[in-house]
């Protein structure tokens, strides 16, 4: 049984050079499971920070069910703390703090004993010509592909 990928921050890929990736849990509420299930979650504008020793995810959209049995609606766009090891957490402080990195959440998916994961990255921001080169290269695929699909066809 493989991962099954919930959601994806595609954006995060373009903006940012990754260097290193984590798996972390995290801690939710029982309707923003069901509504992760479902496939309502948008990672796109969110980011990871450290307070105080602990790891949040902040900005994260995860919508509210209305299937769900309860009256409680927790915010959409709530803090959640992210499950990490002590060690994991000084490591990536250490970098943020001393190497100006950031770190982004890059895909949330379901593991193979049926947990809710997200994957994290510590990760240095590209510059303009960076991103330039890598619209040029993903271009250059895409026509590349083209083209042997139509070479396919004239065989």
């Amino acid at each position: 049984m493989q991962e099954k990928i919930i959601a994806k921050n595609k954006k995060a890929f373009f903006d940012y050079e990754i260097l290193q990736t984590l798996e972390s849990g995290i801690a939710l509420l029982g309707s923003e499971v069901k509504s992760i299930r479902a496939g309502r979650v948008n990672l796109k504008d969110s980011f990871v920070r450290i307070v105080r020793g602990e790891v949040f995810l902040f900005n994260a959209h995860i919508s509210f069910l209305e299937t769900t049995f309860t009256h409680f609606k927790p915010n959409e766009r709530r803090e959640r703390k992210l499950l990490l090891h002590r060690s994991e957490i000084d490591k990536l402080f250490g970098s943020v703090s001393k190497e100006g990195l950031s770190i982004v959440p890059l895909s949330m998916y379901l593991n193979k004993r049926n947990r809710i994961k997200l994957s994290i990255a510590l990760v240095r921001g590209k510059k303009l010509y960076d991103k330039r080169e890598s619209i040029k290269k993903k271009t250059l695929e895409r026509e590349a592909r083209a083209n042997m699909k139509d070479y396919g066809k004239k065989i």
